[in-house]
């Protein structure tokens, strides 16, 4: 259990600033279709264009160097608290380690294994017995659904991008603004559903501990 929390320790940073970028991303995206909606009318300022398209490259940069860590730490986490599930239920997991991270990665399986898996983390961390079917809880579904809309409008995003046209690329971009608003909402659900399983898995004890702070000397007799 400690390896999970020590994952994350260094997630919860990482899916901050991936939610901060790509808010910025999905900004400067929607920045850009308006200046493709003002350019059927009127000429666009050459200082505008240059700013846009460089915002937008900068903010698309910076999000694939937050995402990667991120996803990367997020399947380490997962791995941990999937064995610690294990340990608190005294149960082998489901899943081998290879499983789960193509479960992650791998289109397709990544619709339904990821959150399959937070339901059964959770299932473990609320101590219900092993042979019932995990009932994931509301947060553990939405956050299922979100990841399941971004899976989903990155594949169409990508596959959008391979047509031509002007209206073809105004509606590419805003595919891309959508990704990016998907990932902000993913991430600050990852962040909530990432904290209460570990908090499940390992809740504070609420133990006191005494520390001795200092040694009083004896009192002195006192005379008759």
């Amino acid at each position: 259990m400690l390896r999970a929390r020590v994952a994350l320790s260094r997630l919860v940073p990482l899916l901050w600033i991936t939610a901060a970028v790509a808010l910025v991303a999905a900004g400067a995206e929607t920045w850009r279709y308006f200046l493709l909606l003002a350019s059927r009318t009127d000429a666009l300022s050459t200082t505008a264009v240059r700013w846009s398209d460089g915002l937008v490259r900068t903010a698309g940069w910076a999000s694939v160097a937050a995402f990667v860590p991120c996803g990367l730490v997020l399947v380490t986490w997962s791995l941990h608290a999937l064995q610690a599930a294990g340990d608190r239920t005294a149960t082998r997991p489901s899943r081998s380690p290879l499983t789960v991270v193509l479960g992650w990665l791998v289109p397709g399986p990544n619709l339904s294994v990821p959150g399959s898996l937070l339901a059964e983390i959770e299932h473990a961390g609320l101590d219900r017995s092993p042979d019932e079917r995990p009932r994931p809880s509301r947060l553990v579904l939405l956050w299922w659904a979100v990841w399941a809309l971004g899976v989903v409008l990155g594949v169409l995003t990508l596959l959008w991008s391979l047509r031509t046209g002007a209206q073809a690329r105004a509606d590419g971009v805003v595919l891309h603004a959508l990704v990016d608003l998907t990932a902000v909402a993913t991430a600050v659900l990852t962040l909530k559903v990432t904290r209460r399983l570990t908090a499940l898995l390992a809740p504070p004890t609420g133990e006191r501990r005494e520390i001795l702070v200092a040694v009083r000397p004896p009192a002195e007799p006192v005379p008759a």
